[in-house]
């Protein structure tokens, strides 16, 4: 062969070499994983890009958000909004309320779909200023949970309570409904609910002093509800509830720090946000208290590590699903601590609007 010729065939193999690497790269997916942080003290939402730690996105006109979630095919956004007490549904492309879904009375709360996505839980606290409208509940100032039905986008169904409905959760295996219930008038209520979502009915309750508010689930290895694991008013730290015993078994307390260090000024919850990796080997809790973040490890709650946050006010937080990066709201500061979880370090904070709270991980569309 002459020189030409392997001269020839050698350009032939690079260019083929490029046009492959430029096809790849053309190809390749964008990332579509974004965060989802509600502003509880303003009237819009913030979309944040985790591969920038910037906001890209807004969503607008829902006031006073609170609770959050999404389709798994990113098309469908869901809102619980206090200031007009509907459900509103948000499309995923265009980030535009497509539907505002009145609920049965109460000021709506923590939301959450089951796993087949075919109905929502909306949580329910009392009103006082709509009691003509829920009469029964709100009169003596208890709670409820409203069943959404995806399909139609209409209330089906009121689960009356008793307390004020403030956090709410649908386990893994999608077979039950978890609520914490609180009331503060005589006969005072402080209690686990426990919904059967074959029955849309109360299937067991459990006395909490104080009640539970953000709660994680820890699952054995066949998916099931293993232990409830629920943050309260009075306690840094958190209860673990057994769920086949409906027991408390045990309360592990975040660590002591000096005084000087703590902050004392935030609301009366000293450790509010608390979530398990999707692998269900960690466990990750807020501490307002200590401006802090904690690891721990799963079963044997042995504390793994902490990360300094510079945000005021750990309110909530959401684990990426490869597990790697949670991100916290800090609603005194008003933004978001970005926390790379295998080295327990703050490696961002995006500010973002007024009072940040419940934020989700959500895949675009």
């Amino acid at each position: 062969m002459s020189n030409k010729q392997t001269f020839r065939g050698c350009m032939i193999f690079l260019c083929g070499i490029l046009l492959c690497a430029a096809y790849f790269t053309v190809a390749a997916p964008k990332p579509r994983l974004r965060i989802v942080q509600t502003n509880s003290a303003g009237d819009n939402i913030n979309i944040i890009d985790p591969a920038t730690h910037a906001v890209v996105g807004e969503i607008k006109g829902i006031e006073a958000p609170h609770g959050i979630a999404a389709s798994r095919d990113g098309s469908r956004i869901y809102v619980s909004e206090e200031a007009q007490k509907t459900l509103d549904v948000v499309d995923g492309k265009t980030l535009e309320v497509i539907k505002r879904i009145p609920l049965s009375g109460g000021v709506p709360n923590l939301i959450a779909l089951t796993p087949d996505e075919r109905r929502l839980y909306v949580a329910l606290r009392p009103s006082w200023d709509d009691l003509s409208h829920f009469p029964q509940v709100l009169a003596r100032n208890n709670g409820a949970i409203d069943v959404i039905d995806t399909g139609t986008l209409q209330d089906v169904k009121t689960i009356p309570l008793k307390g004020g409905i403030h956090d709410l959760y649908v386990t893994p295996d999608g077979k039950y409904v978890v609520g914490g219930a609180a009331r503060d008038i005589e006969p005072p209520v402080n209690m686990m609910s426990v919904i059967d979502t074959g029955t849309n009915e109360v299937a067991w309750t459990l006395s909490m002093s104080p009640s539970p508010s953000p709660m994680a689930i820890y699952t054995n290895p066949d998916g099931s509800t293993k232990w409830i694991l629920a943050q309260n008013g009075s306690l840094n730290g958190f209860v673990v509830v057994d769920f086949a015993t409906r027991r408390e078994i045990k309360r592990v307390n975040n660590p002591e720090i000096p005084l000087e260090k703590q902050n004392p000024s935030g609301p009366p919850s000293p450790s509010h946000g608390i979530a398990v990796t999707s692998d269900q080997k960690t466990l990750l809790v807020n501490s307002r208290l200590n401006s802090a973040l904690y690891a721990y490890s799963l079963p044997d709650l042995k504390l793994l590590g902490s990360a300094a946050l510079s945000g005021v006010g750990a309110s909530w937080l959401t684990i990426t699903p490869d597990n790697k990066t949670a991100y916290v709201a800090n609603e005194q500061s008003n933004n978001v601590s970005v926390v790379e979880i295998k080295s327990m370090k703050e490696i961002a904070r995006i500010p973002v609007g007024f009072v940040p709270a419940r934020n989700i991980a959500w895949m675009l569309p």
